[in-house]
């Protein structure tokens, strides 16, 4: 059989070829990479360049599409005079990125192009471990080549109490010096109980945090992100594709038809998943791992796009987000981490098999990996994960991910 979709004029053999290609393509990492930046639907509006928001209390306005940058930036030079040429003016990196090459890479950008610094929001992270916080932060400026960063996250918070005295007088500290002008922190983990933390401080000025179709509907994420626009945080999403850990469980079916629906409005369910986290206006960026010009270009069509959703499209998502909850670690590492007695950091390996399988990113993988505690590691064969399994919200597959990543990672 081979009919054609309605409105279309694409078999459905010939879409369901398009779909699987565009997931291998783009690994979750952004928007469908084979298929390429498509114009808005005729009639919808479009805006001249990426849209800005108020990113919370600082009142500085800000692209809506942040260029994740965890790949080599320095042989990248091309994408990245393309982003700012597009509007994406909010650039984000960390030390820990390439193991340093990222920063270094938006570095030589700026020594060859020093009036596009004024230009960018620049964002980098550090790691909380140790205490040689400055120093580390001065050898990031160095690599970017510039006095300052615009916002500093601390990143990888799993508890807002590593939100510290001695942290808090530290940021203080680096505003005064003119090292950066804003402060707070990423959130990979327990991010509901981070962001409730967060609302309460009033140093801290945004966070970053896993945000996407999977977990904004959850009556505590809803509070979490409602108690941080009250109190002025400026909010950024990441994570917003839900890669996911390990092989789908969910028959394809599901994916298909929610990718009908959107592909008969004119934009890819990737977009979508973008789309969806840009209808909530208390979300003032979304950071995307954009390492490529296809992946770029995409993005920034869905985000000029200013199409709204409709309902129904909404509910599609829902709708997916619960068919494949099964496939989807929500970032609740409390409850997985208690659930083996703080012997293994299950979270933040299922985010290592995240990398692997779904960015297509070995190499990240197994750095961040290699990053976790030694002894943890060592562990990871001999834990008794059934407890965790049990407890697990979304019903993972907990032991066999962990024997997988013993098998991957290791």
């Amino acid at each position: 059989m081979n009919r054609k979709n309605k409105g279309t004029g694409v078999t459905r053999r010939d879409f369901v070829k398009t779909v699987g290609l565009a997931s291998l393509a783009v690994a979750g990492a952004g928007v469908a990479g084979a298929i390429a930046a498509q114009e808005p639907p005729a009639g919808a509006l479009k805006a001249q360049t990426v849209p800005k928001r108020k990113l919370g209390k600082t009142g500085v306005d800000v692209s809506i599409l942040s260029l994740g940058t965890m790949f080599d930036t320095i042989n990248n030079q091309l994408l990245l005079k393309q982003a700012l040429k597009w509007g994406v003016t909010y650039w984000d990196t960390a030390e820990s990125y390439g193991n340093n090459l990222s920063e270094e890479g938006i570095g030589r950008f700026f020594s060859r192009n020093p009036e596009a610094r004024k230009e960018i929001f620049l964002v980098t992270k550090l790691q909380a471990k140790g205490s040689n916080l400055t120093e580390r932060l001065d050898k990031c400026l160095k690599r970017l080549q510039t006095e300052y960063v615009d916002l500093f996250f601390i990143h990888s918070l799993t508890a807002i109490d590593e939100m510290t005295p001695a942290i808090k007088d530290w940021a203080a500290e680096m505003k005064k010096a003119g090292k950066f002008k804003f402060f707070g922190f990423s959130t990979h983990t327990n991010m509901e109980d981070c962001l409730l933390g967060a609302a309460k401080l009033d140093w801290i000025d945004a966070v970053m945090m896993t945000y996407n179709f999977q977990v904004m509907h959850t009556p505590k994420m809803q509070e979490a992100v409602d108690a941080c626009a009250k109190s002025g945080v400026g909010l950024v999403a990441m994570k917003s594709q839900a890669g996911r850990p390990g092989p789908v469980k969910t028959p394809s079916e599901a994916k298909l038809k929610m990718a009908e629906r959107f592909l008969e409005r004119g934009f890819t369910d990737k977009q979508a998943k973008l789309k969806i986290v840009w209808e909530n206006p208390q979300i003032a960026s979304l950071c995307s791992q954009m390492p490529n010009l296809t992946i770029l270009s995409a993005n920034v069509a869905a985000a000029r796009d200013l199409t709204k959703l409709a309902r129904e499209e909404f509910e599609s998502l829902r709708q997916y987000a619960l068919e494949t909850r099964a496939d989807y670690c929500a970032g609740c590492g409390k409850i997985c981490q208690e659930a083996v007695g703080g012997t293994v950091p299950v979270n933040e390996v299922m985010r290592c098999l995240m990398y692997y399988r779904e960015y297509g990113e070995p190499e990240i993988a197994r750095q961040t990996f290699a990053g976790l505690p030694a002894e943890m590691r060592q562990r990871l064969a001999e834990v008794d994960y059934s407890q965790a399994e049990q407890a697990c919200p979304h019903g993972l597959a907990i032991a066999a991910l962990m024997r997988l990543a013993v098998e991957m990672l290791a």
